[in-house]
């Protein structure tokens, strides 16, 4: 069973839909027990990193979930629960995350220039809309893909991993960024599979191919 967890923030509903139209066993829920039961996690989120982080703590969700991921379990992390894996954000001021990786959580600058613009224009801060992929690594979230696949970005905050190993696939924004990470059965990306169409649905689906595979 996958389980997404609901800590009050993101497209739960939009994530759950995908995956029953995929046919995976799905459950959206914020109990700690379920996450000891599940076979694969989701975390998905929209908003503040700090808001996430506090909701989980309220939930008492962080160690169970901390375990999971440290155990070798199916992860998968969308936006903000791509962001939380790390030690801080910046973001709001300073928030700690779950430190499952070294590295921070950091803003666009908003004083980059926009190549595709007129001159003197400065690119948008929020990243918001589709946006090619470039593959770092293989991966089996990943299979089937290939650079230059597009994606849905929703974001104004986006991490940068001190090992640069983790980095699955890199975006370019006014600079590359690492918009997804892997290692293991984990897998998390800055970009929305579900709202991505059928770029989104090939990687949601070979998450749940993860998870079956135990």
């Amino acid at each position: 069973m996958i389980l997404i967890i609901d800590y009050g923030m993101g497209n739960l509903r939009s994530v759950e839909k995908a995956f029953q139209k995929l046919g995976f066993p799905v459950k959206v829920s914020s109990r700690k027990t379920e996450i000891e039961e599940a076979d694969g996690i989701i975390l998905p989120g929209v908003g503040a990193f700090g808001d996430c982080i506090r909701n989980l703590k309220q939930l008492d969700l962080i160690e169970p979930l901390k375990e999971f991921i440290q155990a070798g379990k199916p992860y998968l992390g969308i936006c903000l629960g791509y962001q939380i894996l790390f030690e801080e954000s910046e973001e709001f001021g300073r928030s700690k995350g779950l430190g499952i990786f070294q590295g921070k959580v950091i803003k666009f600058s908003e004083q980059m220039p926009d190549p595709d613009a007129a001159p003197g224009a400065l690119l948008k801060v929020p990243h918001m809309g589709w946006n090619q992929i470039e593959k770092k690594k293989n991966h089996p979230a990943l299979e089937g893909m290939e650079s230059g696949s597009s994606f849905y970005f929703v974001h104004s905050y986006y991490p940068a991993p001190k090992d640069k190993s983790l980095v699955a696939t890199e975006t370019e924004y006014g600079i590359k960024f690492a918009s997804s990470i892997a290692q293991g059965n984990l897998f998390a990306c800055q970009f929305h599979p579900e709202k991505s169409q059928a770029n989104g649905l090939a990687l949601l689906n070979n998450f749940g191919k993860m998870v079956s595979k135990g």
